[in-house]
């Protein structure tokens, strides 16, 4: 392989491994994440309430007796690929280089992001009446229940909803007003915002059932996502092609760890 293709496969994979970290998962860094498992499967710990206690002067420290509960995260394998001709156009076309990058990055981001949503499927707490969409009621009463259930409000609660509900949150001056939020900020590339100790994320990939979509209130060591192999690239020359191929792949895995840690809010659309 020649030198300006070693040198172009090098900055593909980089440019790919970039716009995925940017914008191809929005759920990523809002859970647990534990980086280089080895095997099939990894564990994530479920830690239970600790007590404690006084001790006489020279006595023992008091044991919390916590009670240690593993949860067995699966790891699959995903690939994303595809055929590029011409590619000494690219190598000397940066803003088409991006594009094939990105491309990839995408689509193993929304895979990300499906693991994720599909493990706050798992959520038993529900809150509000399928029949009416967001609210402030069921927002408070989510954020009721994380309070009840002694979630830490440590800066690491989110809520992520959909387009309609998100305008909905708009509709809402509590939301939308600096004296309550603070001043517009975009965080990784996607619009958020923090109300009532929530960081609120708008997605597009949320679970809808006719004409409810299913939004979820958590706190961020509720979720779990592990990585075998984080996003890869490989660029391979095909003779009877006359092109070469380009094949992303990562091996990731993503479950619930704690059921009160996280809130499905049911949302007409």
């Amino acid at each position: 392989m020649s030198d300006i293709t070693m040198a172009f496969v090098k900055q593909f994979e980089a440019d790919v491994h970039l716009a995925y970290q940017q914008t191809g998962t929005k759920l990523r860094s809002t859970i647990r994440a534990k980086n280089g498992v080895i095997g099939a499967s990894t564990t994530f710990q479920k830690v239970g309430r600790g007590s404690a206690g006084t001790k006489s002067r020279h006595g023992l420290v008091p044991v919390m007796n916590l009670d240690y509960e593993p949860v067995e995260c699966p790891l699959l394998d995903y690939y994303a690929g595809d055929w590029v001709d011409a590619l000494d156009e690219l190598k000397i076309n940066h803003d088409e280089r991006r594009v094939v990058a990105s491309t990839g990055a995408y689509a193993l981001g929304r895979k990300t992001d499906e693991l994720i949503i599909g493990a706050m499927q798992n959520a038993t707490l529900n809150v509000g009446n399928e029949t009416v969409g967001l609210t402030k009621e069921k927002v408070l009463a989510a954020v009721g229940v994380l309070n009840t259930n002694d979630v830490p409000d440590d800066g690491r609660r989110f809520c992520v909803v959909g387009v309609d509900q998100w305008n909905a949150l708009l509709s809402m001056d509590e939301f939308v007003r600096a004296d309550f939020v603070g001043d517009h900020v975009l965080t990784g590339g996607f619009e958020s915002r923090k109300w009532l100790g929530v960081n609120w994320i708008l997605h597009n990939g949320l679970p809808v059932d006719g004409s409810v979509r299913q939004c979820f209130m958590y706190h961020a060591s509720a979720i779990g996502h592990a990585v075998g192999q984080d996003v890869k690239t490989d660029v391979s020359w095909h003779g009877e092609r006359a092109a070469h191929f380009i094949s992303n792949s990562m091996s990731q895995g993503s479950v619930l760890i704690d059921q009160n840690g996280i809130v499905r809010i049911a949302c007409a659309e």
